[in-house]
């Protein structure tokens, strides 16, 4: 089996997916709350507000630390002269190669949270599919996209 890729994304990413996690999980606590006043109102069961106190709890861990970690650890990238492999997923590592004789366009995006701590992601498209590159260093991330595109170029040509 070939080596992973070498290039991981920024540190900086992992602030993001936490910020993230922290929005995901006020709207569950938001649906917790509502539970506890729909509670209150119709069976007033005690049961009911540590299940739900519980599993706002247990999403806030999942969603703020141990999947954000995770994901951060298993992302990684490599951009060679014939192809982009990239390496990622939470439960399931999932390996993609993308040939550059496929690639179409590149894309860079950069929403409000990811402007504040000055980062991009790239998304690579192809006929059939896209694949994104999260939470690159805005400057990495456009050097990334004008290497991509000179590369695709080049393996157009040679065909």
């Amino acid at each position: 089996m070939r080596r992973e890729p070498i290039n991981r994304i920024s540190v900086k990413g992992l602030r993001v997916w936490r910020i993230y996690g922290i929005i995901q999980t006020l709207i569950v606590l938001l649906l917790g709350i509502g539970t506890g006043v729909i509670n209150y109102f119709t069976g007033n069961y005690i049961w009911l507000y540590i299940v739900a106190g519980a599993g706002v709890l247990l999403v806030g861990y999942l969603l703020i630390y141990l999947f954000p970690k995770v994901r951060w650890s298993r992302w990684r990238y490599e951009v060679r002269d014939q192809e982009i492999e990239l390496q990622h997923g939470l439960f399931v590592v999932k390996r993609t190669l993308v040939p550059m004789v496929r690639v179409q366009h590149v894309d860079t995006e950069q929403g409000p949270i990811l402007r504040k701590y000055d980062l991009a992601s790239i998304t690579i498209s192809t006929a059939a599919t896209s694949h994104t590159i999260p939470a690159l260093i805005t400057e990495e991330a456009d050097e990334l996209r004008g290497r991509i595109s000179v590369l695709a170029r080049v393996a157009e040509e040679d065909v």
